[in-house]
């Protein structure tokens, strides 16, 4: 394949079309890439179910990549096929998914949650306090626009989930006055911009042609801004987006270092954290499973391990 930008451009193009994250499109158009490279720049119309195989066992064994790494390629190739190239082959739902292995999430217990915001300040705890005390994902978190946000009703509405799934989840009595303060510091940030002639925010897929004024109205911007201006990749159109997520990955590992947390902690343990003790506290798990926004109570089942008093809730019989 001499030139391989106009078929990568319309694997971009069609995932624009599905509406993916610039994230997923970033990553799928990378290892595309790969594939492509690795079988001498041949096009991928030309390879089939072997080229696949081969590609993903190289990645495992040379590469030494992990599950999820080698399901992420494997989705993305599988896209390809199905969806730019428009081939429906019988092989494409037969090439095998690495088993990710079984492991318990991390979880945090009470002293070490307070701990571990203890040593977090200004939006940073708040970024944190919402991680916990809503049991949000870190994107979800920095994604939050204002008019998500009701601190009159106590309740945020995460928009586009996992699975493009709206829903509704608790905001913390602790966090309300201080994300008040918080959203009014934004709001002079806001009319700042405008005043220079910006103040224009991302808005998803056609909301931007429907509603031309939409991009700068307060509800819409986001609840955690970036301190810059940034550049969208898409659209080449200078805006202030939210927060990067390095940003607050790297103020919760310090903070638990400082806090002399060993666990491998992360902005999403926090998430383990809520829905660990949220069960703990005997809410239901079909509640628990509502406002984590898992497709199947199978996925929040695993969180039950906890309700167990050591090894499946036995008592030793030493301590007897």
């Amino acid at each position: 394949m001499a030139n391989q930008s106009p078929f990568l451009d319309s694997v971009r193009n069609k995932i624009r079309l599905k509406h993916y994250s610039i994230r997923t499109e970033e990553a799928y158009v990378q290892w595309i890439k790969r594939f492509i490279i690795f079988h001498g720049k041949r096009h991928p119309i030309e390879l089939a179910a072997p080229e696949v195989e081969a590609f993903l066992t190289h990645l495992a064994v040379e590469g030494n990549v992990s599950a999820s790494t080698q399901n992420q390629a494997r989705s993305a190739l599988l896209f390809m096929y199905k969806e730019v190239l428009g081939t429906e082959l019988p092989w494409l739902n037969n090439v095998e998914q690495a088993q990710k292995p079984k492991r318990l999430p991390t979880v945090l217990d009470n002293d070490e949650v307070r701990a571990l915001l203890g040593q977090l300040q200004g939006v940073h705890w708040l970024a944190g306090s919402l991680l916990y005390g809503s049991g949000l994902r870190l994107m979800e978190v920095l994604r939050l626009r204002v008019k998500d946000v009701d601190l009159k009703r106590g309740e945020i509405l995460v928009r586009e989930g996992k699975g493009f799934k709206d829903r509704v989840t608790v905001l913390p009595k602790l966090v309300i006055e201080p994300l008040r303060g918080h959203l009014l510091q934004v709001k002079h940030l806001h009319e700042q911009d405008l005043a220079k002639g910006g103040g224009e925010v991302f808005l998803p897929y056609a909301l931007e042609r429907k509603y031309p004024n939409a991009a700068r109205e307060w509800g819409w911007q986001y609840v955690f801004p970036s301190a810059a201006l940034s550049t969208d990749p898409r659209s080449g159109k200078e805006r202030r987006h939210h927060l990067a997520d390095e940003t607050i990955q790297r103020s919760i590992k310090a903070a638990c270092r400082r806090a002399g947390i060993n666990k491998p902690a992360t902005p999403h343990t926090l998430r383990h954290s809520f829905a660990t003790h949220m069960l703990q506290g005997g809410y239901d798990i079909r509640t628990v499973q509502e406002l984590l926004g898992h497709e199947n109570v199978a996925t929040t089942m695993i969180y039950t391990h906890v309700l167990n008093k050591g090894g499946r809730g036995v008592n030793s019989p030493l301590d007897i």
